[in-house]
């Protein structure tokens, strides 16, 4: 049976599988972030809260944006751990991290604008 991505799973040596169901699980959890992203910016929208129009169509967007790019990232990194432990290097630094803080900080300034606006 060959495990997709071959680009990854064909190198190295197989990792403890602790470690490979953990990063598995990193993936999910970022997955559930990347829907609450997309439920938060569509929930916004649709809920017609009394706040500032265009303040909220744009945190909305944000959070929208944000919840479409993080699986795929997410993906990306799962991809880049999982190699990097198969090789025995040292683990890759997430992107996602600091997406999701930019991400969440503006998304609540626009917010707190609406709210004051």
């Amino acid at each position: 049976m060959t495990r997709f991505p071959r680009s990854v799973y064909e190198r190295g040596t197989e990792p403890d599988v602790r470690f490979s169901l953990a990063n598995e699980r990193t993936f999910l959890a970022w997955i559930r972030t990347g829907l609450a992203l997309l439920a938060g910016g569509v929930a916004l929208e649709v809920l017609g809260l009394d706040l500032h129009p265009e303040l909220r169509f744009a945190a909305s967007l944000v959070l929208v944006i944000a919840g479409v790019f993080t699986p795929a990232l997410a993906w990306a990194n799962r991809m880049r751990t999982e190699r990097a432990m198969r090789e025995g290097m040292p683990l890759p630094a997430s992107l996602l991290g600091p997406m999701l803080v930019v991400t969440v900080t503006l998304a609540g300034a626009l917010v707190l604008l609406a709210v004051i606006l």
